[in-house]
This record gives C-alpha cells, structure tokens and sequence, in this order.
C-alpha cells in the first residue's frame, strides 16, 4: 500500500537544519565554504538603487523645456545634496532670478528636454543578509548568497507574525496551561524568547515590546485580539515583515489554547539557551510556518536514539499527529489504525480516514485530511 502524506509539524530535540539566505539581486558574498558563522553574522550584501524624484525643473524656473540645459548648475551623473540650487534662470534683464532646489541627496540620473523634468536618484539603500542560524556554511551561491546548516532542535508553531529574532530562552509560566499575563514580564526579560502558555493578549505583548522582548512563544491567541494588536485583518496574507518590535510564534492555534506537553517540555529543557526565531508565515502554495532553531553542538545535542519516523515516510502506526479540524481541534494523539477503505462522513463525501487516540484514551475516527503530523 502507498504511503499516505499529510501536511505536519516538526518539533524534535535534535535535526539537520540548513537555510539558505539569498540577497534579492546580485551582490557580495562574505564567506566561504566551511566557515562557521553566527546568527548575527552578515554573510552577503548588496545594494538596492535608491528611490527616484522626478523635478519638473522647466516649469519651476518658468522656462520652456528645450532651453532646460542652458541653465542647469549641475550636469547628468553629478551628486547633489537636499536644498541644493542645482539650476538657475534670469528674467527681466537678469533683475529677478527663479531657482530650482533639489528634493533629496542623491545624484542626477537624467536631464530631459522634451519632458523639462531631472530626474534624481536618491541613494542607494544597503541591504544585508544574515547568517539567522548558528552553523556552518556548507555551500556558496556566487555574488547571491550561502547555504547555512546547524543541528539542534526545531520547532514549528501554527502561525506567528514578525521577523528573524535571536536570543536566549525564559520560561515564564510554570506549566503549558498558564496563560501569559503581565506579571510575567517582571524582572529582566529584555531580549529575551518568551515562552508562554495558554495564550497571550495584545495588552501583554504591547507591555512586552515595552520592556523590549525579542520574542514571544505561546499556545494560541485571541483572532480578534491579533486583529486589534496588527490594525488591520491579516487575511491570508504572508505574515514576517511586520514592524512591531515583537515576534509572535502561536504553536497550537487561536483562542485559549493549551501548548503541547512536548512542545512545551522541549522549550522548556531548553531554557537559557540562544535561539532563532522567525515568525513568518504562509497558508498557502510553499507553505511557511513560524520556527524556534535552537543550534547545538555535537555534545549537546541529546538525539535519545533514532526519531519514532520521518516526515518522509508519511502517516503510519504510532505517528503522533494534531487534529486540526473540529469537533477535536487542537487535540493530540498517535495513529491506531490507516483502514484503506473510504467512509462516508457529516457532509455525504466519501473519504480516506484513520483511527487517532488521544492523550486521555478515548479513540476517534477522522478524516485523514482532518490531521497533521508531529514530528518528534
């Protein structure tokens, strides 16, 4: 019988994470192959051409545009800072004079005399990649960037917002049902990975950005709470470039919920150590999950034996999974049974379904399409 494959989660204590971190046009590489880079370490640079101002010099000066380069002070490639007389025109006999100020710092990319505009290029913006993990790079992309692997433990969340944070791990609250609340924010948390519980709210994490938290790890959170927090309804847009001076990971989903025991556990085993957090998600085609990246060195990394299966090999026996559809949304269990047969469901559609039981025991039936896999 074929495998059957479902989309899962990964949070395992130890893995061979590689990322690869590309500039968004050609540029500089910093290293090479086989060095071994920090999180923080630029790895590649580039710079993106600056933004364009269009002046419309001819009708500022009150001349026609074909006579424009007659009284420009400044020639096409020549620099020029913001407030600058970069042309200049006389009328009635040199008695009054018009001037034409430049917008921006930056440089004369174009002189038109067809339009009577200059065009100014402002300049260039520099834009850096790093390295996000602690590892090796193990391949070069020329003038692009690198290939950077670790080992360690990973952990994937249901949805997050913000970008690529690092720092050390604190476990707030004492167990994965204690919500995160403002008391927990007490002593020094600045630039720290907060893990929370049950949920948190946009009270808690505007007191956070207050205190400067790089980072907050929790089970769920209110939908409507995130709207208010954000502004605006995410949709099913592509979360990550955010500017709130937070990270949110949400591992299990929105509401009050839980955090798994072995998600939890694992964070929390963890707890002082450097991480990378990257709270970017997409839904949709090239599915993208928020991520905790703990690097370890050879001896730290505990592997307890080979992992209970891999991803690759799709839902069997003994698979831990999530259901993620109601009447059990957010409960976790292990595969039972895969019965190949189809069977028909609520709506009258036919389908593939499996036996989950769950932390407590009880057994249930669900659509195979109803769960995703965990990896240990």
């Amino acid at each position: 019988m074929a495998h059957a494959y479902t989309p899962g989660l990964r949070v395992t204590p130890w893995s061979v994470i590689q990322k690869e971190r590309r500039l968004p046009l050609t540029g500089e590489v910093l290293v090479k192959k086989g060095d071994r880079v920090t999180a923080e370490q630029v790895v590649a640079r580039t710079d993106l051409p600056g933004n364009v101002q269009p002046l419309k010099a001819a009708s500022i000066l009150g001349q026609h545009q074909q006579d424009l380069l007659e009284y420009m002070l400044k020639k096409e490639g020549e620099e020029v800072a913001k407030g600058e007389i970069i042309a200049t025109a006389k009328s009635f006999f040199g008695l009054f004079k018009s001037h034409c100020f430049s917008p921006c710092d930056g440089a004369i990319e174009s002189i038109s005399t067809i339009t009577g505009q200059v065009i100014i290029r402002e300049p260039p913006i520099p834009v850096e990649v790093e390295a996000y993990i602690d590892g090796e790079v193990i391949d070069v992309i020329p003038d692009e960037g690198v290939v950077v692997e670790t080992q360690g433990a990973f952990v994937q969340g249901i949805f997050g917002i913000g970008g690529e944070v690092h720092g050390d791990i604190h476990v707030a609250v004492a167990s994965a049902e204690e919500p995160l609340t403002e008391a927990h924010l007490s002593g020094d948390v600045a630039g720290k990975i907060l893990v929370g519980g049950s949920q948190v709210t946009q009270d808690v994490l505007k007191k956070a950005i207050a205190k400067q938290v790089r980072a907050v790890v929790v089970g769920g959170m209110d939908a409507h709470e995130l709207k208010d927090f954000l502004g605006y309804d995410l949709g099913v847009a592509i979360t990550g470039s955010e500017q709130l001076g937070i990270t949110l990971v949400v591992t299990e989903g929105f509401g009050r919920m839980t955090m798994a025991g072995r998600t939890f556990n694992l964070l929390r085993k963890f707890e002082g150590k450097r991480c990378s957090v990257n709270g970017a998600t997409q839904i949709r085609a090239g599915v993208m999950r928020p991520e905790i990246v703990v690097s370890l060195s050879e001896a730290e990394a505990d592997r307890g034996g080979e992992r209970a299966f891999s991803m690759s090999q799709g839902l069997q026996t003994g698979t831990p999974v999530r259901v993620i559809r109601a009447p059990y949304f957010g409960a976790l269990g292990e595969v039972t049974e895969l019965p190949p047969e189809l069977e028909v469901v609520e709506s009258g559609s036919k389908v593939r379904i499996l036996k989950v039981r769950f932390a407590d025991g009880e057994e249930a039936l669900v659509p195979r399409a109803n769960v995703e896999m965990i990896e240990e």
